[in-house]
């Protein structure tokens, strides 16, 4: 028998390592507490919540100020010696993140991943992200990686308990998100705001650094969105450049040429925006030169929309809709009499009953010695 026992007293020993290092107790489904997870996207920020939701089990009225959800901090104990804020769910750390910069209540917090305690108290309370998000709730919350703390007000007369602890989203604008914890008669609101056009450039910039940054429509469409929102012009003068590069494919068309006329513009180098304008009217349909004097008249630029005009009225030789934006050019300048021979011959070349109708209006308006709205 003596041979065995080496044996024996070896297998114990290992056992009783791998008791000691293991860590965490063996977490099975089902167990109290629920693992859960939820998010939203706001313009295209990204804002996920993980949390594990304890439930009320009969406690109303005992939850909140009490040891389950204690006032102010508290020394926890079982090793941790730091006076901590409530967990803002149980087990491990509460975590929110968000894809990009935002505000909550108001004070700007970095795109990333916190861990996110509250400090409560009876009428208003502590919203807190911190940078760990790996603790066991708040036992060693350390203050110092504290990336945010603002204040809210709870409300605390919900009409029906929520039994067990939830994050829901509210009141989501194309800017802004309710996010509100409740449980049971409480609920503890935040609100998150985002810049979207700032967002939606950080996004655009993000796509632009994949394979995507290849490819021309996706080049010209991003250049477009900057120079429509007034932004990122040097980057966007890059991407729109990159895509009417011949090496790509060589686009030419009217849309992406005064793209990239408009960001030269921006940019102050008139004459070089002046050079790639004429390059993208000499390559424009008809209808986009009728579109582009139609914006210029938006603009209150008579002289320019009108040059326009006649450029389409020339180059398509009275073709559909040059004669439309002839009458529109004259009327806008103040000469009704041509307006209304132009008129008259659109009306002639209307494709459609809604185009014949609107010119019908437009002629008895030139009739009766009214401008054209």
């Amino acid at each position: 028998m003596t041979k065995y026992v080496p044996f024996f007293v070896a297998l114990m020993s290992l056992s009783f390592f791998c008791t000691e290092t293991s860590g965490q107790a063996l977490r099975l489904p089902g167990t109290t507490n629920l693992p859960c997870m939820t998010g939203r996207r706001l313009c295209t920020t990204d804002i996920q919540i993980k949390w594990n939701a304890p439930g009320v089990k009969g406690r109303e009225g005992k939850i909140w100020g009490t040891d389950i959800a204690y006032f102010g901090t508290a020394v926890l104990g079982f090793g941790s010696n730091v006076s901590s804020p409530w967990r803002a769910g149980a087990d491990e750390s509460t975590t929110m993140s968000f894809s990009t910069d935002v505000s909550v209540n108001g004070n700007k917090l970095a795109a990333g991943n916190y861990g996110f305690f509250i400090e409560l108290y009876p009428d208003s309370s502590i919203l807190i992200f911190n940078s760990n998000t790996a603790g066991w709730g708040s036992y060693f919350y350390d203050k110092s990686k504290d990336v945010l703390r603002v204040i809210t007000k709870q409300q605390k007369d919900q009409k029906t308990s929520k039994e067990r602890l939830e994050f829901i989203f509210d009141k989501q604008t194309d800017r802004s998100v309710e996010l509100a914890l409740e449980w049971e008669y409480w609920r503890i609101p935040l609100t998150i705001e985002i810049d979207p056009v700032s967002a939606t450039l950080a996004n655009i910039q993000m796509q632009m650094s994949g394979a995507i940054g290849f490819d021309p429509p996706s080049l010209q469409t991003a250049a477009n969105w900057c120079l429509n929102n007034n932004v990122n012009f040097d980057q966007a003068l890059g991407w729109i450049t990159s895509a009417t590069d011949p090496s790509l494919g060589g686009v030419d068309n009217f849309n992406a040429l005064s793209t990239k006329s408009g960001l030269l513009i921006k940019l102050g180098k008139k004459v070089e925006a002046d050079q790639m304008m004429a390059q993208a009217m000499d390559n424009a349909t008809s209808i986009e030169l009728h579109q582009y004097g139609r914006q210029l008249l938006g603009q209150k630029k008579l002289a320019e929309a009108m040059a326009v005009f006649e450029k389409n009225y020339t180059k398509n030789k009275g073709a559909w809709p040059s004669n439309v934006g002839m009458m529109r050019g004259y009327a806008a300048n103040g000469n009704l009499k041509k307006a209304l021979e132009h008129a008259k011959l659109a009306l002639a070349q209307a494709p459609d009953d809604i185009n014949k109708k609107n010119l019908e209006t437009s002629i008895k308006m030139l009739e009766s010695g009214k401008a054209l709205n």
